[in-house]
């Protein structure tokens, strides 16, 4: 009876959850235990240019009828650029600086599946290491004030595309030994490519993605990289059952927000990134200031997941009044000994958890990616590539069903440091603990 109880009042809280107040219209003010600044929804001059007005057509390849129009609006000194509804066909688009591409409702950006309409190559970073490849389906690279909006879509290409046929698996650590001129993966003459992310700035400063749905990614979909100042808000992603398809991946920025976004992932959700190895260290680019709120995990690896990749750090993240609903893990803390890094200075407040595993913290990784690195002892010298996590609180966890509450698998030669766990409400009391130092966890009444 007990169970049946909790059960019920796990789905009504669900329904409550789903049925969330509606978005408003501008920014609330973000509160964190950290200075963060106070971001704002980005502002456009009143100009607008609809993609039809350049030459784009419906049920033909439109992607230099597309980007003709982005790049007058830029010249113009900026604007926004309508995508009306129907199906447009298009390769990968570069935003510039100042413009806001808008999909109308009932507007569908479908993205093609050749390699030659995402060339030449980009600078790109792909699983930590950077490379010259595809870029992103919607791609730019050191542009300010750039928006992606509206309550349209975008549809990646078919699995089986040619993209996916030559694409690597993933990168090897020996890459980032190679100077980045000759990381050149263009698919010429039968060879591989890295695939495209979703929507993947690089280099930029005051980044918004608003409203929009991305749907059936082949990689990963939001993914702002070496970038400060991002806001993401009311953003659906649709990716469960295809694998590789992270949600939204901050990468080595600063300043970001996430909220009234919902995830349905084939990989994990919420995840914040920094490099990875000896190219992530070299680079040294940490990602901070990260506030998630007001969001649900609908299905993924992990509802938040910091790494695997975290050479040049992640801290200051605040993620508070959110649901996880079905992932397989919920908070997820990754790391491995080759990769350097790792997480410090961590809040999660008011969230409610139903996951096979609602804690997991695991430093040593698999030997079918990591070799020996992978197994515990012997314990290895400390270096600069010696990962950490430590300084980690949360508060006011709900668990609903799991089916381990608590495993945390640090390094005996860097163990997980200052974890609090405070109030928490779980029936499951299951914990696995090895190499950890200060963690505490305190129960609810």
């Amino acid at each position: 009876m007990k169970r049946i109880i909790l059960a019920i009042a796990s789905s009504l809280f669900l329904l409550a959850a789903s049925a969330q107040r509606p978005m408003p219209e501008q920014i609330e003010p973000i509160k964190s235990p950290f200075e963060m600044p106070q971001l704002k929804r980005l502002e456009f001059p009143n100009r607008s240019l609809s993609v039809t007005k350049t030459g784009a057509r419906q049920q033909r390849l439109s992607t230099a009828a597309i980007q003709r129009a982005i790049d007058k609006v830029a010249r113009q000194g900026g604007g926004h650029v309508i995508v009306p509804a129907g199906k447009w066909l298009t390769g990968r688009l570069q935003l510039r600086s100042n413009v806001d591409l808008h999909l109308d409702a009932g507007a569908e950006l479908r993205f093609s599946g050749d390699i030659r309409d995402y060339l030449p190559v980009v600078a790109t970073r792909n699983e930590g290491i950077d490379v010259m490849s595809m870029g992103a389906m919607v791609y730019a690279d050191g542009a300010e004030n750039i928006a992606l909006t509206g309550a349209g879509k975008l549809i990646a290409p078919a699995r089986d595309c040619e993209m996916s046929k030559r694409a690597e698996g993933g990168i090897k650590e020996s890459v980032g030994d190679v100077p980045l001129a000759r990381r050149v993966y263009d698919g010429a003459d039968g060879g591989k490519v890295f695939l495209p992310v979703f929507f993947g700035p690089m280099h930029c400063r005051n980044v918004m993605v608003e409203g929009v749905t991305f749907e059936q990614s082949i990689f990963w979909n939001i993914v702002p990289c070496y970038c400060e100042n991002i806001i993401i808000r009311g953003v659906t992603v649709s990716s469960h059952g295809l694998g590789r398809t992270d949600g939204i991946d901050i990468d080595s920025s600063v300043n970001a927000l996430i909220e009234y976004t919902t995830l349905d992932c084939g990989d994990d959700c919420f995840t914040l990134k920094s490099g990875r190895g000896k190219d992530g260290r070299t680079v040294r680019r940490p990602t901070e200031n990260v506030v998630i709120r007001y969001c649900t995990v609908k299905r993924g690896a992990g509802g938040v997941t910091i790494g695997s990749e975290t050479a040049g750090m992640v801290r200051n993240v605040y993620m508070h009044d959110c649901v996880m609903e079905a992932p397989s893990n919920g908070f997820y803390f990754k790391t491995r000994r080759p990769r350097g890094g790792g997480g410090e200075n961590m809040w999660f407040e008011r969230i409610r958890v139903s996951a096979k595993s609602a804690f997991n913290w695991d430093m040593l990784g698999s030997a079918t990616y990591v070799g020996k690195a992978a197994q515990r002892l012997p314990k290895p010298d400390v270096t600069d590539m010696t990962p950490v996590y430590r300084n980690l609180f949360f508060k006011d966890i709900t668990v609903d069903n799991c089916t381990r509450l608590i495993k945390a698998t640090g390094l005996p030669e860097s163990p997980i440091e200052n974890v609090l766990i405070e109030n928490l409400r779980s029936d499951n009391r299951d914990m696995q603990l090895q190499d950890v130092g200060k963690f505490v966890v305190t129960w609810a009444k």
